[in-house]
């Protein structure tokens, strides 16, 4: 059985569990179960994790099924948030990622599927939990794309990553990349891209989080310096903060799924989980 949170966020179908959500005037999420059949019944929730009342939400949702008892629940969160603040970089800063997976794994879930982590951390400090990668993402990309296209790593934090993707894809060539960042002001420089010539290859880059998006501009620049072909962007989750506009005139094409919310934009793509990205 299934429980969308989100009821606009469907990556396992439509809800087989009625309920109703809403928030008191005093800010707490709320939520009451209006039909559930059996109580040993295993449950799937869903939902999107974009807001500390997301999670209160998905709090109460959980001690509901307990209390009607549901004995076997599992939860899909596409975006793990807090997923970059996965270390503490300076002095006074907390361990955000690891504030959230206390939380959850507080609830004590038989299971907790999320799509493409950011890092090793997140499975590290969240119990039971089950990492789909993005190869599925990157395979439609691929597939729309049309094109031999160069497998570009931003930085190598996602070299791991998308060497795994290159041989699910059957040895997709990858190019290799850096940049450098200031740590207390967040600024970027110093793009390096580890190849002579790219002999006008078209070029995907692939990671699993755009927010601003100043890595790709930086990244498209020196990529366009090297040869570079027709420039594309594949980022699992689009968070897209300052909007795709200057994204959408520097790449081709843009190609994110529906982790962080529903997307359209000429220049985007997005691949829905309900398109087989969980199979």
């Amino acid at each position: 059985m299934v429980l969308n949170l989100d009821k606009s966020f469907t990556p396992l179908g439509e809800n087989t569990v009625s309920f109703e959500a809403f928030t008191f005037s005093g800010g707490e999420p709320h939520l009451k179960i209006t039909s559930l059949v059996g109580v040993t019944d295993e449950i799937t929730i869903t939902h999107r994790l974009n807001s500390f009342n997301d999670l209160g939400l998905l709090c109460v949702c959980v001690d509901a099924l307990k209390r009607m008892g549901v004995e076997y629940i599992s939860l899909f969160i596409p975006y793990f948030p807090a997923a970059r603040q996965d270390r503490v970089m300076i002095g006074g800063e907390p361990l955000t990622v690891k504030v959230y997976a206390d939380i959850i794994n507080a609830m004590q879930l038989d299971k907790v599927m999320v799509f493409d982590a950011h890092s090793e951390v997140t499975s590290a400090v969240l119990d039971r939990c089950t990492v789909i990668s993005n190869h599925g993402f990157i395979r439609q990309a691929i597939a729309d794309l049309k094109s031999d296209a160069l497998l570009i790593s931003p930085d190598g934090g996602a070299l791991k990553k998308i060497y795994k993707v290159s041989q699910a894809l059957g040895g997709a060539e990858v190019i290799e990349c850096s940049k450098s960042r200031n740590v207390k002001t967040g600024e970027l420089s110093g793009f390096k891209v580890y190849a002579d010539d790219l002999g006008g290859k078209d070029c995907l880059i692939v990671d699993d989080i755009c927010d601003g998006g100043a890595t790709f501009i930086g990244l498209a620049e020196a990529l366009k310096a090297k040869n570079a072909g027709n420039l594309y962007l594949a980022v699992s989750h689009g968070i897209f903060s300052k909007g795709v506009e200057t994204l959408s005139t520097t790449f081709k094409k843009i190609y994110t799924t529906d982790s962080i919310r529903e997307l359209k934009h000429d220049r985007v793509k997005q691949i829905q989980f309900s398109d087989g990205l969980l199979s």
